[in-house]
C-alpha cells in the first residue's frame, strides 16, 4: 500500500515537472531564435492588410459601377448609351464606328445596348435579381427588325457578344442564376437573330464582310467597300461559339473564311496593313501596328485557339506575333511599320495598344508584358489617365487626340499580370486608376469620357465598355471568385466565354519536360522556343546547371552559354525581337545582321 502511494506521487511529481521542462526549453528557443514568431506574425499581417485592401477595393470598384449603372437605367434605358451631364440618352449603336456620322437611322430609338453589355458584369458581381431582371426585359422587349444601319464589328463584339456571354450564364446548371424553367433560350434565340443578319456582310468576291450592314435591309447599295484588319478578322469567338451553341455551322463558317482569307493577303514578313477593300482583296492602309484597326486580330488568333483547339489558329499567332516582335517592337514601345518592308511609319503610342501586355501574358511573355505596362502606367502618372495617343517621338501628345473615353485595355492588363504574378504592385496599380476615375471622370449623372487631358475637360458620354469592360477587369483585380471553378477567355469587349471540352476540335497536350511527346532529343529540345513547343517560357526547359534560361515565347538560346559558335546553326533567336542570331567571323552569336 505505502509503496503504490510512493509510486504514486512520484508519477505525479514527474507529471508536474514535464510542462516545466517544456516551458524551459520554449523559452530557451526564443531567447536563441526571437524573430521566428515575429515573422510568422508579419506575414500574417501581410495578408491581413492584402485581404483587407481587396475587400475594400473590390467595394469601391462595386460602388463605381452601380453609379454608372444605375444612372443609366434611370435617365437613359432603353436607350443605348448614357450621357452623364445632361442626364440623357443617346442611340449610338449607328454611330459607333460611323466618323462622319453617316445615314444615322431617325425611327431607331436604342437596343438597350448598355444594358446587353452590363449582363455579365452584373454576374461577375454576383448580383443575380438584376441579371435576372435584364435576361428577361431583353427577352419581351428586344428586337433587331429596324431600319438601323450599324458597324459590323462593333455589333458582333457589343451586342451578338454580349447575348451570347449572357445565356451561357443565364445556363450555367450550377449556378441557378435564373427562376428554374423560365428561361427558354430567349436570349440565344435573339443572338441567333442578329447572326442571320449579319451574314449578307460577307457575301462578297472575297468572303471578307462589308463592314456596315443594315439591320432590316442588309447591305445598303454603294456601300463602302472598305473595312479594317480588326473589323474582319475579330469576328470568330462570338460567331463560333453561336455555332456552337446553336448547332448552325454557317455563323463561324463565315467568320473562318474571313480570317483565312485575310492571313492569305499577309506580306512575306507575316504582317498586315489596317485597311482593306473587301470586294478586290487590296490593302489600302499598308501600315501597321497593335493599336487601332488591328489590335483584336492577334487578340481573337490566340483566344480562338484556346476556345476551340484548331491548330491552325495556333499557327497564324505564332507568325503574326514573332512578326510583331520583331518589326514593331522598340524596347517598351510598339511603333507602327510598313507591312511591306517593316520600316518604321508611325512613332506613337495609342490607348488601345494597352491590351498587349494581357495578351503576352496568356503566351508567358510577363517580362516583356511588364516592361510595356509600366510604361503606360508612367504615362498614366504623368498625364492623370492615359490619353489616346501620345507621339513617342517627340514625347509629347497627339494635337488633337488628347481625349480619354474611359477605355478598359489599362485596366485589363493589370488584371492579367496580376494573375500571373501575384505581385501586390498591381493592385497598387489598379488603385491608381480607380482613384484617377473617380476624381476626374465621376459626376453626379455617371462618368464622363474625358475630352482634353490636359484641362480635364469632360464629354458627355458613358460609353457601354466602361461598364462591360473597365468596371469588370478592376473588379476582377480585387475579387476574382468568378473564375473560381471555370476557366474563361474574355472576348474584346470583355464578356467571358468558358473554355470547354466539347468545343474544342482537340484537347491541350500535357508537356511535362521530363517526357517530351514530339521532341526527340534533348538537343531538339534546347533548340525550340517555348512558343514552338506551346509552353509558359518561364517552365519551358528545365536546364541544368550552366544552360541559358528561356527568356521570352520566341526566345531560342544560343547553344553555348558563352555564346560562342561555329557557325549560325550554334546560334538561337533573340528574346527581345525575335530576331534570328547569326555567328560573327570572330565566332560569336549575336544581331550582326541588323547592325
Amino acid at each position: 500500500m505505502e509503496g503504490r502511494k510512493a509510486e504514486f506521487l512520484l508519477t505525479n511529481r514527474y507529471k508536474l515537472m514535464l510542462p516545466c521542462k517544456i516551458l524551459t526549453w520554449v523559452i530557451l528557443f526564443l531567447l536563441i531564435f526571437p524573430s521566428f514568431f515575429q515573422i510568422s506574425h508579419s506575414e500574417l499581417d501581410s495578408y491581413s492588410l492584402l485581404a483587407a485592401k481587396r475587400k475594400r477595393m473590390s467595394e469601391k470598384v462595386r460602388k463605381m459601377f452601380y453609379h454608372a449603372y444605375d444612372n443609366y437605367m434611370t435617365y437613359a434605358f432603353p436607350h443605348d448609351e448614357l450621357k452623364p451631364l445632361t442626364k440623357t440618352f443617346t442611340d449610338s449603336l449607328s454611330e459607333l464606328g460611323n466618323l462622319k456620322l453617316e445615314y444615322l437611322p431617325e425611327q431607331y430609338k436604342g437596343s438597350a445596348l448598355s444594358l446587353i453589355e452590363s449582363l455579365s458584369s452584373l454576374v461577375v458581381l454576383g448580383n443575380q435579381t438584376e441579371f435576372e431582371k435584364g435576361v428577361f426585359w431583353l427577352s419581351e422587349n428586344l428586337t433587331f427588325d429596324v431600319d438601323a444601319r450599324i458597324n459590323l464589328f462593333e455589333g458582333n463584339i457589343r451586342v451578338l457578344g454580349g447575348l451570347v456571354s449572357a445565356h451561357i450564364l443565364a445556363t450555367d446548371s450550377t449556378k441557378n442564376r435564373l427562376v428554374q424553367g423560365t428561361y427558354k433560350n430567349q436570349l440565344l434565340d435573339l443572338a441567333e437573330n442578329l447572326g442571320r443578319r449579319f451574314l449578307p456582310a460577307f457575301d462578297t468576291p472575297t468572303g471578307l464582310p462589308y463592314a456596315w450592314i443594315n439591320l432590316k435591309y442588309g447591305v445598303m447599295e454603294n456601300e463602302t467597300t472598305e473595312t479594317s484588319t480588326s473589323g474582319c478578322g475579330s469576328l470568330i469567338l462570338e460567331m463560333g461559339a453561336l455555332s456552337r451553341l446553336t448547332g448552325d455551322p454557317r455563323f463561324e463558317s463565315a467568320a473562318l473564311r474571313a480570317l483565312r482569307k485575310l492571313w492569305s493577303m499577309r506580306s512575306s514578313l507575316n504582317l498586315l496593313g489596317t485597311t482593306l477593300d473587301v470586294v478586290t482583296g487590296e490593302w489600302i492602309e499598308h501600315s501597321s501596328g497593335i493599336g487601332a484597326g488591328v489590335d483584336s486580330f492577334y487578340e481573337y488568333l490566340l483566344k480562338a485557339h484556346i476556345l476551340f483547339g484548331r491548330d491552325e489558329f495556333w499557327r497564324m499567332f505564332q507568325a503574326a506575333y514573332i512578326a510583331v516582335q520583331r518589326y514593331f517592337r522598340h524596347g517598351p514601345w510598339y511603333h507602327e511599320a510598313d507591312m511591306r518592308t517593316g520600316k518604321s511609319t508611325y512613332w506613337q503610342l495609342t490607348s488601345l495598344q494597352a491590351f498587349w501586355p494581357g495578351l503576352q501574358v496568356l503566351v508567358g511573355d510577363i517580362p516583356a508584358a511588364n516592361l510595356s505596362h509600366r510604361e503606360f502606367y508612367y504615362v498614366w502618372k504623368k498625364y492623370g489617365v492615359l490619353p489616346e495617343r501620345y507621339l513617342l517621338d517627340h514625347m509629347m501628345l497627339h494635337p488633337t487626340e488628347k481625349y480619354y473615353p474611359l477605355r478598359p485595355e489599362f485596366a485589363e492588363s493589370t488584371f492579367y499580370l496580376y494573375q500571373a504574378t501575384k505581385d501586390p504592385w498591381y493592385m497598387e496599380v489598379g488603385e491608381l486608376i480607380v482613384d484617377s476615375l473617380n476624381l476626374y471622370a465621376r459626376v453626379e449623372g455617371g462618368f464622363a469620357s474625358i475630352r482634353d487631358v490636359t484641362s480635364m475637360e469632360l464629354e458627355d458620354h458613358q460609353h457601354s465598355f466602361f461598364l462591360s469592360e473597365t468596371c469588370k477587369y478592376l473588379y476582377l483585380l480585387y475579387d476574382d471568385s468568378f473564375l473560381g471553378d471555370r476557366n474563361y477567355i474574355f472576348t474584346t469587349e470583355g464578356h467571358p466565354l468558358p473554355v470547354l471540352s466539347s468545343w474544342r476540335e482537340k484537347l491541350p497536350e500535357a508537356y511535362i519536360p521530363s517526357n517530351w511527346t514530339y521532341v526527340k532529343s534533348e538537343e531538339q529540345v534546347k533548340r525550340a522556343s517555348a512558343m514552338s513547343m506551346r509552353v509558359c517560357p518561364a517552365t519551358a526547359l528545365e536546364c541544368g546547371q550552366g544552360q541559358p534560361r528561356v527568356e521570352s515565347a520566341c526566345h531560342i538560346p544560343d547553344s553555348r552559354a558563352d555564346h560562342r559558335c561555329f557557325n549560325d546553326d550554334d546560334c538561337g533567336v533573340d528574346s527581345s525581337n525575335c530576331r534570328r542570331r547569326s555567328c560573327s567571323i570572330a565566332g560569336y552569336c549575336g544581331q550582326w545582321l541588323f547592325i
